[in-house]
């Protein structure tokens, strides 16, 4: 595998992937807010890092939906952009290392849950309704000319939500 290869994300994603890594998300982050288990925080932090910079190919929650679970529960594909799921994980690298620097760096555990909770709020979306906010706020993003079409040509025919539009 070659170094540009490694640095890349795929486009398309796999939807249901993307879904299985939201739900270990929401899983970490109540783990980190309903049990103390604050070194799941670094996890978090890192996993939305790797996945922004190589898709699923550093991230531990990515390689386990894409290369355990995803065949494990039959191996179903639902294409979806790549662009927008991977700025909604740049979205994520924000409140995940905010919530990390607030515990670490400042002692702020509480304010670090309340960010971990719209993480949590946002994540269980994606897991269990597949409506991805960070898609969401890319075709808006798209439609205002913040973000150029050429970014993503796919998403042009989509929805709001990065679903297909309806005709």
């Amino acid at each position: 595998m070659t170094l540009r290869q490694v640095f890349s994300f795929p486009d398309p994603a796999n939807d249901y992937a993307a879904r299985m890594v939201a739900g270990m998300v929401v899983a970490m982050s109540l783990a980190v807010i309903l049990l103390g288990q604050h070194w799941l925080l670094w996890l978090i932090a890192y996993g939305f890092l790797a996945r922004v910079l190589t898709g699923p190919t550093l991230s531990p929650a990515g390689l386990l939906a894409t290369r355990v679970l995803t065949p494990l529960f039959g191996n179903h594909v639902k294409p979806t952009p790549g662009p927008p799921k991977r700025f909604a994980q740049g979205i994520g690298v924000v409140f995940s290392w905010t919530a990390l620097a607030l515990h670490f760096g400042f002692g702020l555990t509480g304010a670090a849950y309340g960010v971990l909770g719209v993480l949590v709020f946002f994540a269980g979306l994606e897991a269990f309704l597949g409506f991805c906010m960070g898609c969401f706020v890319f075709g808006w993003l798209m439609r205002w000319g913040f973000i150029p079409a050429s970014v993503c040509e796919t998403c042009n025919s989509l929805d709001f939500s990065g679903h297909k539009a309806k005709a």
